[in-house]
């Protein structure tokens, strides 16, 4: 279990970096190349450690072939999170897409939806989401950087105009 917990919260750390990286990025190019070179060069680098470790049983696929497709998924992810973090924040955005896959696991468990076991929904699941919800909107509520503030003066004096 302590292994589970240390590379989830390691890949949360990864999911936050990839976050600001692409965000920084969409900056200088389109949000479709950024998801391009995203998905390009992590399909690259998977490849290479698949076939460092698992060699040719690499392309063994087992699943269902509709969960092939969760690149395509993918590509979502990236274009949506890397938009939030540009016109969030890195905090703001990241705890409303935790938020948001808490939400949808939780739901998905306690359906037993994508072929998992079904969970059931307790009042302690229903306070965790509420109380990290809250934390969210925190998030949102507390102080903007100084260059959003900047940018909705300007567009309210134009609207005023």
């Amino acid at each position: 279990m302590a292994i589970g917990i240390v590379l989830a919260l390691l890949g949360g750390t990864f999911v936050c970096i990839q976050n600001i990286f692409n965000a920084n990025v969409k900056k200088k190019v389109s949000v479709w190349s950024t998801t391009a070179l995203v998905l390009l060069l992590g399909f690259v680098a998977s490849l290479a450690a698949g076939l460092a470790v698992e060699g040719i049983g690499l392309f063994d696929f087992k699943a269902e072939p509709w969960f092939w497709f969760s690149g395509i998924i993918g590509v979502g992810v990236v274009t949506c999170v890397t938009q939030g973090v540009q016109k969030l924040g890195p905090s703001a955005a990241i705890s409303l897409v935790m938020v948001s896959q808490i939400f949808f696991g939780l739901m998905w468990d306690t359906l037993g939806w994508f072929g998992l076991e079904q969970v059931p929904f307790t009042w302690q699941s229903l306070a965790a989401l509420v109380l990290i919800g809250s934390g969210a909107l925190l998030f949102q509520l507390g102080p903007k950087p100084a260059a959003r503030r900047v940018d909705t003066a300007q567009s309210l004096q134009v609207n005023r105009s």
